[in-house]
């Protein structure tokens, strides 16, 4: 006599028990992963020379997700007409402790009055683990209305480095 019920082969039960298990660890791995990576310090002040355009205390927000890090700069500097919305190009270059330049660039900005200081970020970079990044033998270039702005450090950023 033979038996009615189909049993399915050990083959297919085994490949359905495997996708359970792989999909248990993702949603584990993923309830483990890290968050976004600090920095430190999460801000700090710069004194710029920029020339003909003035200058003046500089405020550097960063933030950090991996290897891709952003960076606002509020500076002191003045818009000598109303500058549009995202109609300003940045480079700013920071001194990687050991040497050699980290570069963020970005073409971010808030519509700007005419006498209004002058907002521009994020700008974007890549760092790694442990770089050491200051304002000090970097600059920070603007271009506006097709002239080219560079802001010189007058020293090292206070509190210190950032440290990613």
């Amino acid at each position: 006599m033979r038996s009615t019920t189909v049993r399915r082969p050990a083959r297919r039960r085994l490949g359905i028990g495997a996708v359970f298990a792989a999909g248990s660890l993702a949603v584990t791995g993923l309830a483990f992963a890290p968050t976004a990576a600090a920095v430190t310090p999460p801000t700090a002040t710069v004194t710029y020379n920029c020339g003909l355009f003035g200058g003046g205390s500089t405020v550097l927000t960063v933030t950090q997700d991996g290897t891709s890090a952003t960076i606002t700069v509020s500076s002191n500097i003045t818009a000598p007409l109303p500058l549009a919305a995202d109609s300003i190009a940045t480079t700013l270059t920071l001194a990687k402790a050991g040497g050699g330049l980290t570069t963020f660039t970005g073409t971010k900005n808030p519509a700007t009055a005419t006498g209004a200081t002058v907002t521009v970020g994020p700008l974007t970079g890549t760092v790694a683990s442990g770089d050491s990044l200051e304002a000090g033998g970097g600059t920070l270039k603007m271009v506006l209305f097709g002239i080219t702005v560079t802001c010189t450090p007058t020293a090292n950023q206070s509190p210190g480095p950032f440290v990613f």
